[in-house]
């Protein structure tokens, strides 16, 4: 979600992260109560996740992926035997660094990691932007 030019919201309650993307008007839940992975989640799009905090580093770990999901628009796939981990970190006010390891045996022979920068946009509304067949959102995004 932070490779496309789409805002993203975290909102955070003490047991619960919830990040809001404008992509697909999508969400992510992250329980921040201390719960581990479970065993056997139910196939989503965005996963199961759970998060705590190492010093100033978010860290999200992911499964309970569908087996038919694309990492990235190059198609990179992503199945059900995939775990992402995630680690959020702010340098400074504007920046947003992003740590992303894949592990899918089903795909990939070894771990690999990504690392994304993102800005940070405060006091800002998120916009609902949908793909869907005939969808003509894009016309109306600011440039």
């Amino acid at each position: 979600m932070f490779t496309l030019p789409h805002l993203s919201r975290f909102m955070q309650s003490p047991k619960l992260l919830a990040i809001l993307n404008e992509f697909n008007a999508s969400y992510r839940q992250i329980h921040m109560d201390g719960r581990s992975l479970p065993m056997d989640p139910v196939p989503s799009w965005n996963g199961y996740s759970v998060g705590h905090w190492d010093k100033d580093t978010l860290v999200i770990e992911t499964t309970g992926f569908r087996d038919d999901l694309w990492l990235d628009m190059r198609g990179d796939p992503l199945t059900s035997s995939g775990k992402m981990t995630e680690r959020y970190r702010r340098p400074n006010f504007g920046t947003l660094e992003i740590e992303l390891t894949v592990e899918d045996p089903k795909v990939y022979t070894k771990p690999w990691t990504v690392k994304l920068e993102a800005r940070a946009v405060v006091d800002t509304e998120l916009i609902d932007e949908v793909c869907l067949e005939n969808e003509r959102d894009f016309t109306h995004m600011p440039k």
